[in-house]
């Protein structure tokens, strides 16, 4: 009976001390994401980082995320993969989300085809970061392939109802498939969870709202977007896109949903144009690296503007420099 008592009291410590565990992190992922009383929703999109933290290099990265936030105040920051590419992993990872978590910005993960390369893997890398402060990370998903398939919902200014959607997936790491070469791409129970969770924001919304994407490797139509002589791409193309060899049918899955209005990948270092393809923006950000590995572009970060209410956002990019480059106004400017 004292045996059976002891166990007793063990089980409901542990219970007490489990629900401290889970309170204490829904208090930790207890950001809410608003637009403010003006309306509006910024986001800045860092992309391609490939911090190695004991390379000297990797400060390029981090001067940048300091500015850019300093000069942008965004109320959201998205990593688009790539972000730690050298050992020690999580040493990288608290380097180049210190500027954000010190600032009190909540930020979002995806990851890309280099994260999992070194003394992590993939799913090392994704318990990691959903431990550091103020991440909105969700690294698994019942039934869904990858680590990081997750949405997050915008409120309106007055907090009460949703306004807009940010889809955030793990586009993979390279083919499966034997004999075929190349990068990875969305598996059949990745774009069923996206129209599952597409049609669930519709149902309990009452309506289909304005939604971004971000992932980390472009989509076989990006190089059709780019060619699209009725809607010119705004923006530098400096190598081919690195797409998958296989289109698996997210895009055609976004337009039958009809929520996502566009779609902010990386991966491509030397391009960070963003074009038009049936209603829907496919964008790169700008590489937000140092030297430790290639890249013709002054790195920077994409700037995403959403404004409550309307289909639509401004985009523009923003350089270590302070330089405002590439603005758009989404879709008005292809429209026009």
């Amino acid at each position: 009976m004292v045996i059976q008592s002891k166990e007793r009291t063990i089980k409901q410590w542990l219970l007490f001390l489990s629900c401290i565990f889970l309170i204490n992190t829904s208090f930790a992922k207890g950001f809410e994401l608003k637009f403010k009383d003006n309306q509006k929703f910024k986001i800045v999109q860092f992309t391609d980082t490939h911090i190695k933290a004991n390379n000297a290099k990797s400060k390029a990265a981090i001067t940048m995320i300091n500015k850019v936030l300093d000069e942008e105040n965004p109320d959201l920051v998205i990593f688009t993969g790539d972000v730690v590419t050298g050992n020690p992993v999580t040493h990288g990872w608290e380097m180049v989300t210190e500027p954000i978590i010190e600032r009190d910005i909540p930020f979002a993960v995806v990851l890309g085809n280099h994260d999992d390369e070194n003394e992590l893997s993939r799913e090392e890398v994704a318990n990691f970061v959903v431990k550091l402060p103020g991440n909105l990370f969700i690294p698994h998903t019942k039934g869904v392939d990858g680590f990081g398939n997750y949405v997050l919902p915008v409120k309106s200014s007055s907090g009460a109802e949703n306004a807009a959607l940010l889809y955030c997936m793990d586009s993979n790491a390279y083919s499966t498939i034997e004999g075929i070469k190349g990068y990875g791409w969305f598996q059949e129970s990745q774009i069923n969870w996206y129209r599952k969770e597409s049609q669930k924001q519709k149902k309990e919304n009452g309506q289909v709202l304005p939604a971004l994407a971000f992932f980390h490797i472009p989509l076989v139509e990006y190089t059709e977007a780019y060619k699209n002589e009725k809607h010119p791409p705004i923006g530098v193309r400096l190598e081919k896109e690195c797409s998958p060899e296989i289109n698996s049918g997210m895009f055609t899955a976004m337009l039958e949903s009809g929520d996502v209005m566009g779609t902010f990948v990386g991966h491509d270092h030397s391009n960070d144009y963003i074009s038009y393809l049936h209603g829907i923006a496919l964008a790169y950000g700008r590489f937000s690296g140092g030297k430790t590995t290639y890249g013709e572009l002054t790195n920077g970060a994409r700037i995403i503007e959403l404004t409550e209410n309307e289909r639509g956002f401004k985009t523009w990019i923003r350089t270590i420099q302070g330089e405002v480059l590439l603005p758009v106004d989404f879709p008005s400017d292809f429209d026009n």
